[in-house]
C-alpha cells in the first residue's frame, strides 16, 4: 500500500510505535527506500508477508505502507515509496524533507493482503510502486520454498524499483516497460497462463487492478487477492438517500443526508472513532453492524464478509435500509 491516507485520523491505542529512519536510499527514480528501526534499538513486532505499517509523519499526515523486508527479520521495517506526482503531500514530504534520524510514530503491522500458505504456488503481479508487498512475499516464498514468478511492470526500467534485486531470480521475473513494449501490460494474458493451483497476488495502479479484475472473472473464490494503492476514482460515492444511524453504546442516532458518510456524520456530533484512508481501503474504522443492511463501498471487505452485513468500513458504506445501528 502506498501513499493511501489522509489528514488526520487515530493510530489504534496501544499500537503506537517509535521508530528512527536509520536509512534513507534511492531505490529508482521518484522512488526512496527507508529502514526504520525502533527508537530505542529494541526488537520491533513480528510481521508477515503483505503486511503495512501506518505512518505519521511530522507533518500531520498519515499514509499506509507496505514493508518489503524478510518478515522473519525482527531488527528493522524496510518501507519504499514512490513519489506521487497528484498525490495528497504525504510521498513528496518523504522525498523532500525526510532524513536519517528522524523520529516517526508508526502502527503495529497489519495485514490485509496475506498469503495462503495452502497454495501450491504463486503468480504474482506487480506495477510500479506496487511491488513492494510482493517483494516480501517473494522472500517468504523462497524461505520456504514454494513455487512463484512474478509479472512486473513499469513506465521505464529507471522507475522499476528492486530491479538490480529482482533480476538475481533469472526467468522468474518478468519485466515489461511500457517504454520499450510500445505498450501497457497485456493483463489478462498474464493471467491465462496461470498454472494448476497457482494463486494470483495483484498490487499496481487502477487500470492493472481493473484489468485483472475483469480477467479473473471465473477463478474460484480466493484464487486472486488485491492491494490498492487509492480507492478508484468512481469508487465510494456518497450519494444516495438518506438514512438514519443509531449507536448502540453510545445510545445515540443522527441522519446522514446524501454528499455525507456516517463518519462524518458522527464526527460532527462530537463522537470520536478510529479511521485513516477514508477511501474504504485500510479498514481502520471497521464497525460492527447490529442491525440493518450496510451498502458496501468498500475495497478491504471479503466478499463473504459483506454477504454477512455484519461489519462495514463507516468512512464509504452506507445503508440500504432506512435504519443502521452500528456497535459505536
Amino acid at each position: 500500500m502506498a501513499d493511501a491516507g489522509a489528514p488526520g485520523g487515530a493510530v489504534n491505542a496501544g499500537s503506537v510505535l517509535t521508530v528512527r529512519v536509520s536509512e534513507v536510499a534511492a531505490e529508482a527514480r521518484d522512488v526512496v527506500r527507508l529502514e526504520l528501526r525502533a527508537a530505542d534499538g529494541g526488537a520491533l513486532p513480528p510481521f508477515e508477508a503483505g503486511s503495512h505499517v501506518e505512518v505519521t509523519l511530522p507533518n500531520g499526515l498519515i499514509r499506509h505502507y507496505s514493508m518489503t523486508n524478510d518478515c522473519r527479520e525482527r531488527d528493522r521495517y524496510v518501507i519504499a515509496v514512490g513519489r506521487a506526482a497528484n498525490g495528497r503531500g504525504g510521498s513528496e514530504y518523504i522525498h523532500r524533507a525526510l532524513r536519517c534520524d528522524a523520529r516517526l510514530r508508526i502502527s503495529t503491522p497489519r495485514n490485509n493482503f496475506a498469503l495462503d500458505p495452502g497454495a501450491a504456488r504463486f503468480l504474482f503481479l506487480a506495477g510500479g510502486i506496487g511491488v513492494t508487498p510482493i517483494l516480501a512475499m517473494i522472500r517468504w516464498c523462497e524461505a520456504n520454498a514454494r513455487p512463484w514468478r512474478l509479472v512486473y511492470a513499469a513506465r521505464n526500467r529507471q522507475r522499476a524499483a528492486f530491479y538490480e534485486e529482482l533480476g538475481t531470480f533469472g526467468d522468474r521475473v518478468r519485466f515489461h516497460f511500457d517504454d520499450e513494449a510500445g505498450q501497457f501490460l497485456d493483463v489478462a494474458a498474464a493471467i491465462a497462463d496461470r498454472a494448476e493451483g497457482e494463486h494470483i497476488y495483484c498490487c499496481g495502479p487502477d487500470p492493472m487492478m481493473k484489468a485483472a479484475e475483469t480477467a479473473a472473472t471465473g477463478l474460484a473464490p480466493g484464487t486472486i487477492r488485491f492491494e490498492r494503492f487509492a480507492a478508484p476514482e468512481q469508487a465510494a460515492p456518497r450519494d444516495g438517500d438518506a438514512f438514519e444511524v443509531r449507536l448502540r453504546r453510545s445510545g445515540k442516532a443522527f441522519v446522514v443526508p446524501a454528499g455525507k458518510s456516517i463518519l462524518e456524520t458522527i464526527e460532527e456530533n462530537g463522537i470520536v472513532h478510529p479511521f485513516s484512508c477514508r477511501e474504504g481501503l485500510c479498514g481502520t474504522c471497521q464497525t460492527a453492524v447490529c442491525e440493518g443492511v450496510p451498502d458496501h463501498r468498500d475495497y478491504f471487505l471479503s466478499d463473504e464478509e459483506r454477504a454477512s452485513g455484519k461489519t462495514m468500513m463507516i468512512c464509504v458504506s452506507r445503508a440500504t435500509s432506512p435504519v443502521l445501528v452500528l456497535d459505536i
